[in-house]
């Protein structure tokens, strides 16, 4: 996490004043370890906060404006939150501004304030960026004024915020789990109905590994718009035979195997097929991690990656060569692509005494077989939104 000292000398600097009223925040990055593109399906997924993610730095003002920095991108606007709308040269400050206008929607007021950001997660990485500014912004925010916080529901209106002001037709997963993390503990989310359950992650002897491909998601929105629409289109067609289908989160493997006819194109077909089989590989992940069987929890996050490849096609050359490298090496039990797709990061389960033999051979080979050249993250779980 970010030293606060030099962060507070920072906003100073920024800012003029003192140090005092200065207050401090943070929301974590995330990573989803199996259940990817079931979220916006109704379906389970099974996302873990990381330690790393956005410290936010606020002090209050004597007036409505509000100032935004951060130490990541050069863009700093000053605006006030009346009226307030997307507008491209505020780049990375709609993130924050978008989730403020929608608290405001919902009667919360909030004065003028200093902002200063510091986030730790590559953008672009796949590791939910945007939904730990915005979860930092709005725990922040609600803390400051002594708004109550309902975890649940500061994520219900960064999504809308996401959806609405960003144009983003994101499910709830993220913004979620930034939220609501717990250290040393996965959660089990039905994306739906937002039943959860926090779910000890016992992986004794292993480590979590992230490697970023550093390929940028540039395709993401447009062919994320374009899955959703088939995954509505599948739905549509088995309604002839579950007249009150909502999501294809609601059927299992079975059903569909049997019902899939009514799906006239291949595609949409492959699309059904990927999300209903991933949402059952999500909850026999769960009782092999509850079962210490580890081996079953890899096997099924590798069954994960093939299907994101094959059936959704949502993988890229980048990310399908790192989880081949990772599977070549004995200390691996699994390995996939985790996030949207179309470049960002693998996650892995890999051996402790592996893991420093995986990030140089992984590593040396990506970068012979790429492009690019891979970093590597040894993933801790950690803590939702909080005060620092």
């Amino acid at each position: 996490m970010a030293d606060l000292n030099e962060l507070k000398r920072t906003f100073v600097e920024l800012y003029g004043g003192t140090e005092e009223g200065i207050e401090c925040y943070f929301a974590p990055g995330r990573v989803n370890l199996i259940g990817e593109h079931t979220d916006y399906n109704g379906g389970y997924v099974f996302p873990a906060a990381l330690t790393f993610g956005t410290t936010l730095l606020l002090r209050k003002r004597g007036d409505q404006l509000l100032r935004f920095a951060s130490g990541n991108f050069p863009t700093r606007a000053d605006i006030v939150l009346e009226g307030a709308k997307n507008e491209k040269e505020h780049d990375w400050i709609n993130y924050p501004k978008a989730v403020l206008v929608h608290l405001a929607k919902r009667g919360y007021t909030f004065g003028g304030y200093d902002v200063y950001y510091l986030g730790e997660i590559p953008n672009g990485a796949g590791l939910s960026s945007s939904a730990s500014i915005q979860l930092a912004t709005a725990f922040g925010f609600m803390t400051s004024e002594g708004h109550p916080v309902d975890r649940v529901q500061l994520a219900l209106v960064a999504q809308e915020s996401e959806n609405q002001f960003m144009g983003v037709n994101c499910g709830i997963m993220d913004q979620f789990t930034v939220a609501n993390g717990k250290k040393d503990h996965a959660i089990l989310l039905k994306c739906n109905t937002l039943d959860y359950e926090r779910v000890p992650f016992r992986a004794e002897g292993c480590k979590l590994v992230i490697g970023n491909t550093n390929k940028r998601r540039g395709l993401v929105d447009s062919e994320y718009n374009a899955r959703r629409a088939q995954c509505e289109e599948a739905v549509a067609c088995l309604r002839e035979a579950f007249p009150g289908l909502a999501f294809l989160g609601e059927l299992n493997a079975a059903q569909l195997a049997a019902n899939e006819h009514l799906i006239p194109d291949e595609t949409v077909r492959k699309r059904a097929r990927h999300v209903i089989e991933e949402n059952d590989r999500v909850l026999a992940s769960v009782l092999a991690l509850k079962d210490s069987d580890l081996t079953t929890f890899g096997k099924l996050m590798v069954a994960s990656h093939d299907s994101l490849r094959d059936q959704y096609e949502v993988t890229c050359k980048e990310l399908d060569v790192m989880v081949e490298e990772a599977l070549k090496l004995p200390g691996v039990l699994g390995s996939r692509m985790t996030g949207a797709g179309f470049g960002g990061c693998t996650v892995s389960l890999v051996k402790d005494e592996a893991v420093d033999e995986f990030i140089a051979k992984v590593g040396k080979a990506y970068a012979e077989r790429t492009d690019y050249r891979a970093d590597f993250y040894v993933g801790e779980i950690g803590d939702g939104a909080k005060a620092l």
